[in-house]
């Protein structure tokens, strides 16, 4: 009992000393512009990445409408902020309920599909988006939108991650998330236990889509501006890296090659055109020497960083001991 708890009570104790320590670096201007600028957008690259991973890592099925979702949640709270004048909440709501619909419509005709037909299917999706953002005036064409008012802050940011994390930990470990992975698995033998494997798969889709839904709209009231263009599809493949190069369904790995991901991305800010190739580069070793990614699928855990504790006093006593 003494051990359950501690194993509930470690992690919230974790978070609140991170939450507290980066919101007084901040209040305190110890954190400056620009690292809180790439801090929000590691934020908002794991949400991505981690619902993501939720449809292709947990799930199985190839995804590339991510830029989509997130396009469809950004426009949405940027409408109920900005056209309706109400709070931030409302919009999130509202962009992860849009997102969720738009996620539901593609999901239920497009997941009958498999394999490369899925992902061209959901890349055509996100590019439809793109296109009718672009044509659309009442949400500025494509000029997009400008002025957003920057109501998101650190803890808005800070508490949809972790939210994020513990909804889509607690989904996986449930029943409904036992059987997005029995699908993941092997779909024919899923569906003869008798699992509804199109629901399931849905049902992950429309989570995902919401998930990237919020990321949008967390996007949009910190940036002030949101362009068609930045949801086009090198968004989608940007999370798919991540996703890849951290761990195909691991939670740990998405937020790992989220990290990685966009510090790479902040350092080649001067040199762009090698973004693309040394994310290809990345691609293929991982492809070579860690299949699973670099998390595998594993999970960081008090009990994986004690056996990683007990394994380093074991060498350090038998070079001491040699």
């Amino acid at each position: 009992m003494e051990r359950k708890w501690v194993r509930l009570a470690a992690p919230a104790v974790i978070a609140l000393l991170v939450y507290g320590c980066v919101g007084w670096g901040i209040a305190r201007g110890l954190i400056s512009e620009y690292y809180q600028v790439n801090l929000f957008l590691i934020g908002i690259n794991i949400i991505l990445a981690v619902t993501l991973n939720l449809i292709n890592g947990f799930t199985g099925h190839l995804s590339l409408g991510h830029a989509g979702f997130m396009a469809v949640g950004a426009y949405t709270g940027v409408v109920v902020t900005m056209k309706l004048g109400l709070p931030l909440a409302f919009a999130v709501a509202a962009g992860m309920a849009a997102a969720a619909c738009a996620g539901f419509l593609i999901g239920l005709p497009t997941l009958r599909l498999r394999g490369d037909y899925l992902a061209i299917a959901t890349l055509g999706f996100g590019e439809i988006i793109r296109v009718l953002l672009e044509n659309f005036e009442y949400l500025g064409g494509a000029r997009g939108i400008s002025g957003i008012p920057r109501t998101v802050n650190w803890t808005w940011l800070f508490w949809s991650v972790v939210l994020t994390l513990v909804l889509v930990r607690n989904f996986i470990s449930s029943t409904h998330g036992r059987a997005c992975l029995a699908v993941r698995e092997n779909e024919l033998a899923a569906e003869m236990m008798g699992v509804n494997t199109t629901c399931y798969k849905v049902l992950a889709f429309v989570l995902g889509a919401a998930g990237a839904g919020l990321a949008g709209v967390l996007y949009a009231h910190y940036f002030y501006v949101i362009l068609p263009d930045k949801f086009s599809f090198l968004l989608s493949f940007d999370v798919l890296v991540m996703v890849m190069v951290g761990g195909l369904g691991s939670l740990t790995g998405s937020c790992l090659g989220a990290v990685l991901l966009t510090l790479l991305s902040t350092l080649l800010q001067r040199i762009p055109e090698f973004r693309m190739v040394l994310y290809a580069l990345m691609l293929i070793l991982v492809a070579i020497y860690r299949p699973h990614g670099l998390a595998g699928k594993r999970e960081l855990s008090l009990d994986l960083l004690g056996r990683w504790m007990r394994r380093g006093g074991v060498a350090r006593g038998a070079a001491h001991g040699g």
